[in-house]
């Protein structure tokens, strides 16, 4: 490690180093350690909820002591909000903190984002990595909504984040150092459904960490209780000049439930290599590489990591060496090398250099004058004594006044002009020392405070004027939806009268989508069926330039809706295909009436009731343009990664391989090939049949059938099980039927 540098106030940095704290004295140390700006989290709405966290108290504190070094503070609101958390709550935690000069709130809700941007003007809003923004398309979406930056999806090479940079010039962040998720962030629903540990609600238990078997589809055994979900840390050092390059402005490290010798002794490596590449850059130089000493290498590998690191996706789409396959237990080592960054940046923290004259004249009040950098601060004193016995020495008062107690500064040159023999009792020089210095802090900290005038609390449902756009609004019709991934249960779900609507998804068509599509729609639309097309569910740059060639037969096809499962497909369907409604699926989450507003405002003509939602928390949603999923193995994790590939080979195309937990439960995983992702669904399908009275009634009129990895048996033994419960035939489901389903989140719900 480098010598610590001497801090004054100091300006916005070329590029910002990023990182994490979960406690107030780990906050003062990645500061001491060169970090530019400190995210962390308040007792509510972060993603690490069980990370120790800070009181109100200490998060103004943290804000004052971040301004004082010119550093930036960003609050985690990362998680989705139920409507009482986002019209109760939010508000009235935000307001100290907007008060105090807070810089920035990162965020995933959309609700959220629409709720801040009226509510606190000025506060800058930083989209959370859990929108799993993946392409210029959401940036470029995203930073019209007013997102002043995005944080991009950890799984983007650097020529996508170039390409992102370069078409939309947005403020980008990226993850470089720390745990990898295996699923994009926010797309996971594992922990949530097996335990109700919602990774949306910052509860995550982490079941990527735990050994599964691994089978093909013929049932032979590929692995047995490997880690296959369990990704190794990252470590971008080596990437930093071309991530710079790239356009990348903020510098990332994971960790608020990590202790204060890795957070702090990572970021001082950081710290010395995004100087270096500064430097190289500044130079001109043509080979723009800033290489990795050895001895520093394992330094950061002994501070912790999971089997070691990987590189993540900078270069490569995905693949075995970033998976551990092994127990993933957190390893560290070097003991002295903790207690040495723990001395060096917790047990000395930084100081503010500040000079001060003491002024102390017979008969006139003590003046005390003390600056710090260009601003100054005077305290006055009472009357100052002339001494009969024991007058003030001039070395002992300067002395004391050279004590700067718990305050941030540390007192360079005294002055102290003293006229014969004065007297002043110690303890008011004392006092007047602690008023100088914390009226100096002040004046430091002056202009970073707001008016609390400006926060206005939004009324009930309001989204910011801007966003109203126009759109199509859901039309009420009643609706039984199919959605399915494969072409050969057509013939099934339109031999059935009842459903009204088919979802034909793009995981059903390969190279010759056009025709086949094509086909399809007609086939719908000769049986009388409404028509809708699912986008993939990751729209990496790849899939949309894919897409784009197909705008013209897009155009032309009778759809009566497309479905989108981002903000790069919802971009991107407003864009070029303005007169098709817009329904979003349930992974475009409206968990509050907020979301659900403001993703009408912007154009979506329905949406579908997310999942982790309860009955009662249903029935309290605006439920006006709805859908709501009634069957179907839900997504458990989208994954870059593939668990087929990374146990036998690339297969080229879909294959379902089944993915076997302690517990016996067998989840099916399917490779989506011409968009390279995976999807991890749950063992059991939900199937919510007995209760189609009870969702009808809370004002869902569309209720969606998904069928992903079912074979056409499978899918017409559901179709007549749903049309008995329709037609009021069944009320509860039959004994053959009992142990093949889950109620999913409908009762239960997540915390």
């Amino acid at each position: 490690m480098e010598e610590r540098r001497q801090y004054t106030q100091l300006q916005k940095p070329a590029i910002e180093l990023l990182a994490p704290a979960g406690t107030y004295g780990i906050f003062r140390a990645v500061i001491a350690a060169g970090a530019d700006a400190v995210y962390l989290a308040g007792k509510s709405f972060g993603a690490r909820a069980f990370a120790e966290n800070f009181s109100v108290e200490e998060l103004c504190d943290a804000i004052d002591y971040a301004h004082l070094f010119g550093r930036r503070v960003y609050l985690t609101v990362n998680t989705l909000l139920k409507n009482q958390e986002l019209e109760g709550e939010l508000f009235d935690c935000l307001l100290p903190l907007y008060e105090r000069g807070l810089d920035a709130v990162i965020v995933q809700d959309i609700g959220v984002f629409a709720f801040i941007r009226q509510a606190f003007p000025g506060l800058d809003i930083h989209v959370s990595t859990q929108m799993t923004v993946t392409s210029a398309e959401g940036a470029a979406f995203l930073a019209g909504l007013g997102a002043k930056r995005i944080v991009l999806a950890r799984e983007l090479s650097l020529d996508e984040i170039r390409r992102i940079h370069e078409s939309t010039g947005a403020e980008l962040e990226v993850f470089v150092h720390g745990a990898l998720c295996y699923s994009y962030s926010g797309q996971c629903l594992f922990s949530s459904m097996l335990g109700g540990r919602s990774g949306n609600r910052g509860r995550c238990a982490q079941p990527c960490r735990l050994p599964y078997g691994v089978t093909d589809a013929g049932n032979q055994c590929v692995l047995t209780d490997s880690y296959v979900l369990s990704l190794k840390d990252l470590c971008g050092l080596e990437d930093l000049c071309g991530l710079y390059q790239a356009g990348v402005y903020s510098f990332k490290i994971e960790g608020r439930m990590k202790q204060l010798p890795y957070a702090a002794g990572v970021v001082s490596y950081y710290r010395k290599y995004l100087d270096r590449c500064l430097e190289v850059f500044s130079q001109g130089k043509e080979d723009r590489q800033v290489p990795v000493e050895e001895a520093d290498r394992r330094a950061v590998a002994a501070l912790g990591s999971r089997c070691g690191f990987t590189d993540g996706y900078y270069h490569k789409q995905n693949g075995p060496d970033m998976v551990t396959f092994q127990s993933p237990a957190y390893e560290k080592c070097d003991e002295s090398l903790q207690e040495k960054i723990t001395e060096q940046f917790a047990a000395q923290p930084l100081r503010l250099a500040a000079d001060g004259r003491l002024t102390l004249q017979a008969g006139e009040r003590a003046q005390y004058l003390v600056t710090c950098g260009g601003s100054s601060f005077h305290a006055a004193g009472m009357e100052v004594q002339r001494a009969d016995k024991k007058p003030l020495l001039s070395e002992e008062v300067r002395q004391r006044m050279s004590k700067a107690g718990e305050s941030v500064f540390e007192m360079r040159e005294i002055t102290v002009d003293m006229e014969g023999d004065v007297f002043l009792p110690n303890g008011v020089l004392n006092r007047l020392r602690r008023e100088a210095l914390e009226g100096l802090k002040e004046a430091l900290l002056n202009g970073r405070r707001r008016d609390i005038t400006s926060a206005v609390m939004p009324q009930p449902g309001q989204v910011p004027a801007e966003w109203e756009r126009s759109g199509l609004c859901g039309d009420g019709m009643p609706r039984v939806i199919c959605l399915t991934e494969n072409r050969a249960l057509l013939d099934v779900i339109l031999e059935h009268n009842f459903v009204t609507t088919v979802y034909l998804d793009a995981a059903a068509y390969g190279k010759d989508l056009p025709r086949e599509l094509a086909e399809d729609v007609r086939r719908c639309k000769k049986a009388g069926k409404e028509v809708g097309f699912a986008f993939p569910r990751i729209f990496r740059q790849h899939t949309t330039t894919r897409y784009e060639g197909f705008l013209a037969f897009l155009t032309e096809l009778p759809l009566d809706a497309v479905i989108v499962r981002s903000y790069e497909t919802f971009a991107f369907a407003k864009k070029y295909l303005p007169e098709i409604p817009v329904v979003l699926d349930c992974n475009l989450y409206t968990m509050n009436n907020l979301a659900v507003r403001a993703f009408s405002a912007l154009g979506a003509a329905r949406n579908t009731v997310p999942p982790e939602l309860n009955a009662g928390e249903i029935a309290h949603r605006d439920n006006g343009c709805s859908e709501m999923v009634v069957y179907g193995h839900y997504p458990l994790m989208t994954s870059a990664q593939c668990v087929h590939a990374n146990t036998k080979s690339c297969a080229h195309r879909p294959t379902v391989t089944y993915l076997t937990d302690r517990t016996r439960r067998r989840f099916p995983v399917k490779n989506y090939c011409g968009d390279c992702y995976n999807v991890v669904y749950n063992s059991l399908p939900t199937m919510l049949f007995a209760r189609l009275g009870e969702i009808r009634r809370m004002g869902i009129t569309g209720v969606r059938l998904d069928f992903t990895v079912e074979d056409e048996r499978q899918a017409r033994e559901v179709l007549e099980l749903f049309r008995g419960f329709d037609e009021g035939r069944l009320d509860a489901f039959p004994a053959q039927w009992q142990e093949r389903y889950t109620g999913g989140h409908y009762r239960r719900g997540v915390e």
